[in-house]
């Protein structure tokens, strides 16, 4: 090799760095639409679900919380509703805020009305999923202010700032729950891997390449340990596999908007460009 030619490890790293910057170039447009589609697939997966299984749903409420058949089915048509209309909101990019306030509202009923609160894994996958909608509450108020492109404004407003924050923290939940505390080489590497990844995204540094990562790592765990397809419809396992499923698309959504909005201004990245 000639004189100041970079070679071996660091070759590999700085040329991957390229590739991921090329490739955030390119799919710079495309990638918010994906982010959003993933983000609302879990609440477009439920209200179908509610509308299929409408009568398994309210005699599952009226038996766990005895609240009688008129209650019962004014929670799944709730459910049925508010899902489906926020989903539409959030596509067509209509009044976006408040599909996210009702959508922060059915992850609460959901997590009262199916004891959710108690189970751990699953409030963590709750959490984790408000992590993304609060993401996505953020990409919608830097729209509205793009419409006054040319206005002078002050820096990014707090209100955003902590809203990214806290939803790349409530993302990392999902991730708390993939560890596997076995002596297996495969799952400490993994358990290494997936901390140190987690730990980038929730301060903010090489938050989108460490976003990035972990949406293929993600996508590839998901596709393997919950492949609802494979197993046949009349079996609980599918329907408790589908719901995992479309719950883990839902946060890879969230950090594809991480990718392609970045951490925001509370990070490490951020600061270095004060440095």
């Amino acid at each position: 090799p000639g004189q100041g030619e970079i070679t071996g490890p660091q070759s590999l790293r700085l040329r991957f760095i390229s590739q991921t910057r090329l490739f955030l170039r390119v799919t710079k447009q495309y990638l918010p639409h994906v982010a959003r589609l993933c983000l609302i697939s879990t609440f477009l997966e439920d209200g179908i679900r509610m509308w299929f299984q409408w009568s398994e749903q309210r005699d599952y409420i009226d038996s766990t919380w005895n609240c009688g058949y008129l209650l019962a089915s004014s929670f799944v048509f709730l459910n049925l509703l508010g899902q489906l209309t926020g989903c539409v909101l959030v596509l067509s990019r209509n009044f976006v805020q408040y599909a996210c306030f009702g959508l922060f509202g059915i992850i609460a009923l959901q997590t009262i009305a199916y004891s959710i609160l108690w189970d751990l894994k699953f409030l963590m996958r709750n959490l984790a999923l408000g992590g993304g909608l609060l993401l996505l509450l953020a990409e919608s108020r830097s729209e509205g202010k793009s419409m006054f492109a040319g206005v002078p404004t002050m820096r990014e407003s707090s209100p955003k700032q902590y809203m990214q924050l806290g939803g790349r923290v409530l993302l990392v939940l999902m991730f708390m729950t993939l560890l596997h505390f076995d002596a297996s080489f495969f799952s400490i590497v993994q358990n290494i891997v997936g901390t140190a990844l987690m730990i980038l995204v929730a301060i903010g540094f090489k938050t989108k390449l460490a976003a990035l990562t972990l949406v293929v790592w993600l996508f590839a765990i998901n596709v393997y340990f919950n492949a609802f397809w494979t197993i046949p419809v009349y079996k609980p396992m599918h329907d408790f596999l589908k719901y995992d499923f479309f719950q883990t698309m839902s946060v890879i959504g969230g950090l594809l908007l991480v990718v392609a909005l970045g951490p925001g201004g509370v990070s490490m990245d951020e600061k270095k460009k004060e440095w």
